[in-house]
């Protein structure tokens, strides 16, 4: 039988100026969610157990990466079941606020051999901190990068026209939002970070939720940022549900991208950092609504911010790839006193649980 499931791929937090941001509280709190909170150490099997769900999922099923290393899973959205399942432990540490009545806790810490890993608790211990040591010095490079692109930000801000920017946005609500009855609704998520591999972007996410692209070319994000805001401030006005992509240099201040699924619809930022082409894309060029002539003036220092940025970020993922390696390094101690069948179970048990078809 053909598989109908459509997987969309994001991120639900990653290493910001600030150290890790995340949104996943956030997810827990949406109504008529049920979060399924994960508790184990590394190497348990947290991310094996909600990749088999995901297999198991139909309809729209959300992948939520770890930004520390996005070939492992963070979690998993399943709308249709309207479940979600979360791993609960550090960096994004999650508590159940009404446990067993709304959150449901599946913990994987019986499945481990508490004397042999009393045994390398030393070596254990050194490896957490030498992870958390690299992942903080990961930080401080990405927030030097951060200031240096807000610097540019506020550059290229200072020589555009924000008003005649909103305007635009004004008439684009206008003519592609529609109204619906009751409150809007927003799922926050990040569709790009800085990761052990550089920045990524999960295009393919774009192609399952968008049929139509407006593609906003703006390398400075600063009209950008003032038109994604509106809209999205208009969209939620209009009652209707948005997924609104935060940058990750900048969680708290600056949207990237937008996503109207009931509308098949997806308005993205394109720079250099994550140029975005897709077929019969309408690109709108954010230059327009800024002085060429003040933009010309600050050329040379805003290149040379970029330039510099680059480098930083490099030394972010170069670090980042050290802290995996040391975390791998640390999955071995957990992996080697971990039973599996025990996990196996608690897998089966958590597909019935969340309602999904489990294959024979």
């Amino acid at each position: 039988m053909e598989n109908k499931t459509r997987y969309l791929d994001f991120f639900l937090g990653a290493l910001s100026p600030a150290g890790f941001h995340g949104y996943f509280a956030q997810l827990t709190g949406e109504p008529g969610l049920t979060p399924f909170l994960i508790k184990a150490g590394p190497g348990c099997g947290k991310s094996t157990l909600m990749k088999k769900l995901t297999a198991m999922g139909s309809g729209t099923v959300e992948r939520i990466h770890c930004s520390s290393d996005p070939d492992s899973l963070d979690g998993a959205v399943f709308w249709e079941q309207n479940n979600a399942i979360l791993d609960a432990t550090a960096p994004h540490t999650l508590e159940p606020g009404c446990p067993v009545a709304v959150e449901q806790v599946v913990s994987l810490y019986h499945t481990l051999d508490q004397t042999r890993m009393q045994e390398n608790a030393e070596e254990v211990r050194a490896l957490f901190g030498r992870c958390s040591c690299l992942q903080g010095r990961a930080a401080r490079y990405l927030a030097a990068a951060g200031a240096l692109l807000l610097e540019n930000r506020r550059l290229a801000a200072g020589v555009s026209d924000e008003g005649k920017a909103r305007r635009y946005a004004a008439r684009l609500a206008e003519r592609r939002l529609p109204r619906r009855e009751g409150p809007g609704r927003e799922s926050v998520r990040l569709l790009s970070a800085v990761t052990p591999d550089g920045v990524l972007v999960y295009r393919s996410t774009v192609e399952a939720l968008a049929g139509e692209v407006i593609v906003l070319r703006d390398e400075y994000g600063a009209v950008s940022r003032v038109i994604l805001d509106e809209m999205r401030r208009q969209a939620l006005e209009r009652g209707l549900f948005v997924i609104t992509c935060r940058c990750p240099l900048a969680p708290e201040d600056k949207i990237e991208h937008l996503f109207f699924p009931k509308l098949g619809l997806a308005l993205l930022t394109s720079n250099s950092w994550h140029p975005m082409e897709f077929c019969h894309q309408h690109n709108v060029r954010c230059s327009r609504f800024a002085d060429a002539e003040g933009l010309r003036a600050r050329r040379q220092r805003m290149r040379f911010n970029q330039k510099a940025a680059a480098e930083l970020l490099a030394q972010t993922s170069a670090l980042q790839r050290e802290a995996r390696t040391v975390h791998s390094e640390l999955e071995t101690y957990y992996r080697s006193a971990a039973d599996f069948a025990q996990v196996d179970k608690i897998t089966a048990d958590t597909a019935r649980a969340m309602g999904l078809a489990t294959k024979p």
